[in-house]
């Protein structure tokens, strides 16, 4: 493995906590004016009666906040990697006219993909109740029942340090729960550069394929695990994808070789320096939260329902392929192509 593939980045995207703090171009307030354009643009579409999901761009024009999606969707590619955006009040709309807004806004960030097999472009993210784990994929191991990803995020849980398979993850928050819940936010690239300084070998480990399940996988796939790095470099552009259930799932299928001491102790280490250079906050319902995945892990603190006082924390989830992203590395095919 070349060094230059393994040196520290530089830029933006290589944020601590504190720096975050000095950086006023993550966090970005829609006014009066805006507003008023996506309402106008709502109006004619549901005058139109144009479903949401067949909807495109140039029938969702937004002059008004042109300069300001520009600047997002620079953020978002080769700034910091993540945009927080508020002003829209979801209480104003009903399910149907918040969803075409939604989805309106977000087509002036990019092209929405599946996010499943089933072709769905826009999820809930909020707790399903019993039996997530049947409905969204589980196994059966020594210590009890394993839940998929996908299972894990239609539960209260906690969720842990992760990445989703799109390019761009867009939230909005519908509703928020009566406690916890709260959103966790890390660099990648500061991950990777500080395991770099601390245990340089073991960030050499995490250019090398890891075996991940398909349990759960929310695209679908032929075999059952393929292997993907969790660091990668190419043409200067940074990509990491990370997330621990699907490596803990692969362990559990036969076929799978088993994973050496020291690259399980990389992966401790990177959870390690995700939770120590993280941002966190509190959903509120309206906020929307844009991360570029390919330098952000984010994650959830468990969290506590209370319907009956109006407390259900609900996201809406959009996935986007932004023109001109970063052309990725050739072992990232298997989840990429």
């Amino acid at each position: 493995m070349s060094a230059p593939r393994i040196k520290p980045l530089c830029g933006p995207f290589a944020w601590t906590a504190a720096e975050l703090d000095q950086n006023s171009g993550w966090s970005v307030v829609l006014h009066a004016d805006e507003l008023a354009c996506l309402d106008s643009a709502l109006d004619v579409v549901m005058s139109r009666q144009i479903a949401w999901s067949s909807l495109t761009k140039s029938q969702f024009p937004l002059p008004e906040l042109s300069q300001k999606l520009e600047a997002i969707s620079n953020e978002l590619e080769d700034g910091c990697g993540m945009v927080c955006l508020r002003g829209i009040s979801p209480e104003r709309y009903t399910a149907d006219e918040l969803r075409t807004l939604w989805y309106g806004l977000c087509l002036h960030l990019g092209i929405p993909v599946y996010q499943n097999s089933q072709g769905q472009l826009l999820r809930e993210i909020c707790n399903e109740g019993e039996g997530v784990g049947k409905r969204y994929g589980q196994m059966t191991s020594g210590d009890g029942v394993f839940l998929s990803s996908r299972a894990r995020t239609a539960s209260t849980a906690e969720l842990r340090f992760h990445t989703d398979r799109a390019d761009i993850v867009g939230l909005l928050c519908v509703g928020r729960a009566k406690s916890g819940g709260e959103t966790r936010i890390a660099s990648s690239v500061t991950v990777h550069n500080e395991m770099i300084r601390r245990r340089p070998a073991l960030a050499t480990l995490l250019y090398a394929p890891i075996f991940r399940s398909r349990l759960g996988e929310e695209q679908g796939g032929g075999q059952m695990f393929y292997p993907l790095p969790v660091f990668g470099c190419r043409e200067g552009k940074f990509t990491s994808h990370y997330s621990r259930t699907y490596v803990e799932a692969a362990q559990l299928l036969p076929e799978v070789p088993t994973m050496m001491d020291e690259q399980w102790v990389a992966l401790d280490l990177l959870a390690e320096l995700a939770d120590e250079h993280c941002v966190e906050s509190v959903f509120e319902p309206g906020d929307i939260q844009f991360l570029n995945n390919h330098v952000i892990y984010h994650a959830r603190r468990p969290f506590i329902d209370d319907e009956e006082s109006g407390y259900k924390r609900n996201l809406m989830r959009i996935w986007l392929c932004p023109p001109g992203n970063r052309v990725l590395p050739e072992d990232h095919a298997p989840l990429w192509r």
